[in-house]
């Protein structure tokens, strides 16, 4: 990666694209603030006018939120999980990887996860806001509400709990939510409907395996210059 994050691109008509093999962060702000509190370092897999594609592999030292005294949120109550200072914590992606999938626009991303053995797992349904390009990679909004969809097409909702937490702590107004749960049925929509990505066999996808871990650079929260949608 150079200095301005600016890898191996290249153009494609009014768009510039990665190539595949290209390190990029893949980051989320705050939902309340600015700041960056989530950075993950991939690996581009496909990135052109219709998808971009990235992959987390095992053992990539991410940033994660953590309370400010470092207690994992997720053993935090719920009912003050997110009123508590926080902080950010590096760490490593342990297990198997993640290969993520956003269509331009999308206020969603939908994610791949294997168990051992390159056993396919699940897809799983990141509702965010739609990712803004820069030159090191892409950012978004979490919105706490997901998807998760089995092998089989079955599907259930994950974390309302924690999405209806949000809006009672003040950090999601009502008409947010009411866009993200548009964005949901719509999602679901085309669950049921078996369209790209899910019908397009990226369960059968490997990685190169000629790729390097990607590494987490030390200005992981720089402001980009420029974003884009």
């Amino acid at each position: 990666m150079t200095d301005d994050g600016a890898v191996r691109r290249v153009a494609a008509g009014p768009a510039t694209y990665w190539t595949p093999g290209t390190p990029i962060l893949w980051r989320y702000r705050e939902n309340a603030g600015e700041h960056f509190h989530i950075a993950r370092p991939v690996t581009v897999v496909r990135d052109d006018e219709e998808l971009l594609a990235v992959w987390m592999a095992p053992g990539t030292e991410c940033v994660k939120p953590v309370l400010a005294d470092g207690t994992p949120v997720h053993l935090e109550p719920l009912e003050t999980r997110y009123t508590k200072p926080r902080a950010v914590q590096r760490d490593r992606w342990f297990g198997t990887g993640v290969l993520k999938l956003a269509r331009p626009g999308d206020p969603w991303s939908v994610w791949l996860f294997w168990d051992p053995g390159w056993r396919f797992k699940n897809w799983y349904v990141n509702l965010e806001r739609p990712l803004a390009r820069w030159a090191g990679g892409v950012d978004s909004v979490d919105y706490f509400l997901d998807i998760s969809v089995n092998p089989d097409r079955s599907w259930h909702w994950r974390d309302e709990d924690e999405f209806a937490q949000a809006q009672r702590d003040g950090l999601m107004d009502e008409t947010t939510a009411g866009r993200v749960r548009a964005a949901g049925r719509a999602a679901v929509e085309a669950i049921g409907a078996w369209g790209p990505p899910f019908s397009d066999g990226w369960q059968h996808w490997r990685p190169d395996p000629s790729w390097a871990v990607p590494s987490l650079p030390e200005d992981w929260d720089r402001t980009p210059a420029h974003v884009s949608s």
